[in-house]
């Protein structure tokens, strides 16, 4: 006789069918919720950028800038004073910068270029916001596949956070990605610096060269020498 608690072979097929689909839902499923994330996590680091951008484009207040002792891309020990009688065109980042940092020091170059012999007034300075990984040498290599006059600037740590407070600069460290790496959060604005070392004004790192060219000069036409310092002509 048969045994009634076996089942017969349609159910037998039934619940492999059955089994199937339950693994097709499940990989489907997940699918699903991996998509998800995915979007989540884009959503999520466009509305930082966005955030960062707008951050980049508030006015600063109060006093800006200060005293400072830092190590250049050669590995000399720099002070402030070391760069008094030009402007200054200061600039944080990180050479692991995907996009921003690229964009304001091409543009930085750009102005240089396009100031011909004035560019001599000018000392556009690079300081990372990543000095675990910004090295001398990497700053070195960093800077110089911009503009051969671009000065970087590294230092420990502790110097590195009060430079950065002294300029009002945001810097954080962000989300890991791939093989262990990861990125920084920052401001992106740059400093325009008189030949005495005050606060002049700002630009966004995607400010128009030709429109920074114009501002520049406007304010060499408008600042009173400082001993040492080059000479201004009026345009």
């Amino acid at each position: 006789m048969p045994n009634p608690k076996r089942p017969s072979s349609e159910k037998r097929k039934l619940l492999a069918e059955l089994r199937i689909l339950h693994v097709v839902l499940a990989v489907l499923l997940g699918l699903f919720l991996a998509a998800g994330a995915i979007i989540w996590q884009i959503h999520k680091d466009e509305v930082r950028r966005i955030e960062m951008r707008e951050e980049a484009m508030r006015p600063p207040t109060g006093s800006i800038g200060g005293p400072f002792t830092l190590t250049n891309q050669d590995g000399k020990t720099i002070h402030d004073t070391d760069f008094r009688g030009k402007y200054l065109l200061v600039y944080f980042g990180y050479t692991y910068c995907p996009d921003l940092c690229p964009t304001g020091l091409e543009g930085i170059a750009h102005v240089l270029d396009q100031l011909g012999d004035d560019a001599k007034k000018v000392q556009p300075i690079f300081i990372t916001i990543d000095p675990a990984r910004d090295t001398p040498a990497k700053l070195k290599e960093y800077v110089a596949s911009f503009h051969p006059d671009i000065v970087g600037l590294t230092g420990t740590p502790e110097q590195i956070a009060n430079v950065a407070k002294a300029y009002q600069v945001y810097y954080a460290k962000g989300e890991n990605v791939e093989d262990g790496e990861y990125i920084m959060d920052h401001s992106t604005l740059i400093y325009v610096m008189d030949p005495s070392g005050k606060f002049v004004i700002t630009f966004p790192d995607d400010a128009d060269p030709a429109g920074m060219v114009q501002a520049l000069r406007a304010l060499w036409t408008k600042q009173k020498p400082v001993p040492g310092s080059p000479k201004t002509q009026e345009n």
